[in-house]
């Protein structure tokens, strides 16, 4: 049955707990791999018991936003802990040995430009407000497997260029948070089976219309605000997508 748009919708208390915490984080009270204060000074702060705000902290550790440290507290999450570096990366190799091997970024290119009607819808942005378009390869065991393409609103990017793009050694989301504060917190992805062009061909060293993984990806910040829209061309001959359902 369809919701009476006239009656309020209920919140449970540790939810509307959560979504103060969550409205601290986008506010920049407590910065990513900043510590946020203990159950009972969010307790005392927000006039709840302990186990209220236990129970928002555990719903935000679930999500991502924050990670519990046995004995130390509950920081802020960060792209640059390791557990989360690739959280967003979601290619796996087929041969269980190979699961620690690490991406090896390679910048193409980096531009600002005007974006096509396509780009600004995805991003929520005019045409007329212009973006970065960045293309990289990502090498696995020194073989092309990914190539992206992404496009940054340049209002929240500013500086952005190819030299800061290589210089930076840890992950690009990692980039973003530090250098522009912008956290990506969630993402959508659609899927679907592509031949490859000629330029995809050149680039990922394959035959032109091999096939190929086409993977989607609009990322968001707090406030459902999308900030990335990633396009990932993959190529799939020794690795596949994974994903964890529950």
């Amino acid at each position: 049955m369809a919701a009476d748009p006239d009656t309020p919708l209920f919140s449970p208390l540790y939810r509307q707990i959560a979504d103060l915490i969550v409205r601290n984080l986008e506010q920049g009270e407590w910065r990513p791999g900043e510590a946020i204060p203990s159950e009972l000074e969010l307790a005392a702060r927000f006039r709840v018991s302990q186990g209220t705000v236990r129970k928002a902290i555990d719903e935000l550790a679930a999500a991502h936003l924050l990670v519990r440290r046995q004995g130390k507290g509950t920081y802020v999450a960060t792209h640059a802990e390791e557990r989360t570096q690739f959280r967003f990366l979601r290619l796996a190799p087929d041969l269980p040995g190979d699961a620690e091997e690490r991406p090896v970024r390679r910048f193409i290119d980096c531009r600002r430009m005007r974006p096509s009607g396509e780009v600004a819808r995805a991003l929520d942005i005019p045409t007329s407000q212009a973006v970065f378009h960045v293309q990289r390869l990502l090498d696995f065991g020194g073989r092309p497997v990914v190539l992206d393409d992404l496009w940054l609103p340049a209002a929240l990017f500013k500086g952005l260029s190819a030299e800061r793009l290589s210089a930076w050694p840890g992950p690009l989301y990692g980039l973003f948070e530090s250098e522009f504060g912008v956290r990506m917190i969630r993402a959508d992805e659609q899927i679907r089976a592509v031949a490859a062009d000629d330029v995809a061909a050149r680039w990922l060293e394959v035959p032109p219309g091999s096939p190929l993984l086409s993977v989607s990806r609009v990322s968001y910040t707090y406030g459902d605000r999308p900030v990335e829209l990633r396009r990932g061309l993959y190529h799939t001959r020794d690795h596949h997508y994974r994903n964890s359902l529950s």
